[in-house]
């Protein structure tokens, strides 16, 4: 009797999963594919000629990363102005001289200029990134000689991006050249993410599909759609939307800037777009399981908004997607390899076996992406149920008060 009535309860569940896959697969923006690139385009629309782009670029505790990106992004083949901010947060391991160092070496060589901002103490409210992009964009903006020369005027766009991140030397002018031909606010790009350890093959390609499947690439950039997120790896914003907005002050406690940044702005009747590349990636090392867990772990509760329910809600939500389906699959062979048959197990298995093949299929888009074997597909519910345990890690920290922290530093809560 107990074993119908498991079996019964998964040929349930396993109906309820496949369906919900055949929606996510069919019509939740196509997350699972990633088509969505950077549009092709020039600056032949609104205007002629290259904007003024000023990039920031908060750093804290980033002398191993800098040598590595900086250089790359100093050497931009970008006809426009272009000129660098680099905020160094109160850094304790030189990194605001290796920055300078870096563009000196860079101007010499016909780069980008550089300034380093030395980073001021956060005033209370604001979360430690967000109060470092604020420094570095009221140092892109400020309307003085030294800054931005007369000719260039005011930077048209603001590109935000991380220390660790890496540029193709078009990368800039590709961005600069969508954004004007399609008239884009905000234009993000998702980093490439570091994939070689073992474990940043495991759990890397998932959190770029799990986060497709929150913020769908393709609802982000419909208008008519309320659905808004960014990628802060790569944030190209047009400076005269932000202070339309606010500029970053409405965000100041964000733990999550990148997203609140493109709620922001979409929020505000502008044009966003969020998309996927390879020009830009990711140099930040995940050796092992613990560096992940910790990156996950650390906003995940914030994305679920310290809410009990919500987090009961995504956990519930993740086994019943993820597992059921195998777990249904499972159950009905062993029911049938023992002699067992009836409605109940031939609804288990088939269930279970079409939601574990839809959700199959649609990993191996971003499996492919990342240049890793389709035969992975099939254990991404094991990695789901590794998320879930992420995600009820990162309620535990809130609740023991364990600080968020960007880059070794508590952030700040309003």
């Amino acid at each position: 009797m107990c074993q119908a009535s498991g079996v019964l309860v998964l040929a349930i569940a396993g109906a309820v999963s496949a369906a919900a896959w055949v929606y996510l697969v069919l019509a939740h923006g196509g997350f699972w594919l990633t088509s969505q690139r950077l549009p092709a385009g020039g600056p032949t629309g609104r205007r002629t000629g290259w904007p003024a782009v000023a990039a920031v670029v908060p750093a804290r505790n980033e002398a191993e990363s800098l040598p590595v990106t900086l250089p790359a992004l100093l050497a931009q083949d970008y006809p426009g102005a272009f000129r660098v901010f680099v905020v160094d947060d109160n850094s304790d391991d030189g990194t605001g001289a290796i920055a300078a160092e870096l563009g000196e070496k860079a101007a010499r060589a016909g780069g980008a200029p550089l300034t380093v901002v030395k980073g001021q103490p956060r005033p209370d409210g604001w979360a430690g990134k967000v109060w470092a992009m604020a420094q570095g964009f009221a140092a892109a903006t400020a309307p003085v000689a030294e800054v931005l020369s007369a000719e260039a005027g005011l930077p048209e766009y603001v590109l935000f991006t991380d220390a660790d991140i890496s540029w193709a030397v078009t990368a800039l002018r590709d961005l600069a050249a969508a954004a004007e031909a399609d008239d884009r606010a905000l234009l993000s790009q998702m980093a490439l993410l570091r994939a070689q350890t073992r474990w940043e093959r495991v759990i890397v390609p998932a959190f770029v599909y799990f986060f497709a499947q929150l913020y769908p690439f393709r609802k982000v950039n419909d208008p008519r759609s309320r659905t808004a997120a960014a990628a802060g790896g790569c944030m190209l914003v047009r400076r005269s939307a932000l202070e339309a907005a606010g500029g970053l002050e409405p965000i100041k406690g964000a733990l999550i800037d990148d997203v609140a940044l493109g709620t922001l702005l979409k929020k505000h009747g502008n044009r966003t777009w969020l998309g996927l590349t390879t020009d830009i990636s990711s140099t930040r090392p995940y050796p092992g399981l613990g560096s992940l867990w910790h990156m996950i772990a650390r906003s995940a509760y914030v994305q679920l908004r310290y809410n009990p329910l919500l987090l009961a809600g995504t956990l519930a939500g993740l086994l019943l997607l993820y597992v059921a389906p195998p777990a249904g699959t499972v159950a009905a062979l062993v029911v049938a390899l023992s002699g067992g048959t009836g409605a109940a197990t031939l609804a288990a298995g088939a269930g279970g076996l079409a939601g574990w093949a839809l959700m199959t299929a649609s990993y191996v888009p971003m499996l492919r992406l990342y240049r890793l074997s389709a035969l992975r597909a099939p254990a991404l519910p094991l990695i789901a149920v590794l998320y879930a345990a992420m995600t009820a890690d990162s309620a535990r920290r809130h609740y023991s008060g364990q600080a968020v922290s960007w880059r070794g530093r508590a952030a700040g809560r309003v």
